[in-house]
């Protein structure tokens, strides 16, 4: 049996088309609740969101505890396979870094 959906995490901005596209990604996937963490509205966010992910650009994903990485990387573990037992609870170890550039 399948643990609960996790909780699914976005640092963000206003004008971000990376987010927009995860956003609809995950929402296709049947994802209905995303807390979005707007970092262009409060510098300490954005500083508090580089700590976190060690990482500088819109959007970072979480799924639960797991740090998917931004859009890309969100689109590389669904076609890995990984994406769909993440958001089913079933995974509780994070993903292999895809390496993505920034932007993504």
């Amino acid at each position: 049996m399948s643990a609960a959906a996790p909780a699914i995490t976005m640092y963000t901005t206003a004008m971000c088309p990376y987010c927009i596209q995860a956003e609809r990604f995950l929402k296709a996937k049947g994802v209905s609740a995303i807390t979005r963490i707007r970092v262009d509205l409060d510098p300490d966010l954005r500083v508090a969101m580089m700590a976190r992910t060690g990482r500088r650009t819109v959007p970072q994903i979480y799924i639960g505890d797991v740090h998917v990485g931004g859009y890309d990387d969100l689109v590389a573990l669904d076609h890995a396979g990984g994406l769909a037992p993440l958001l089913a609870g079933e995974v509780a170890t994070a993903p292999v870094d895809s390496g993505a550039m920034p932007g993504e």
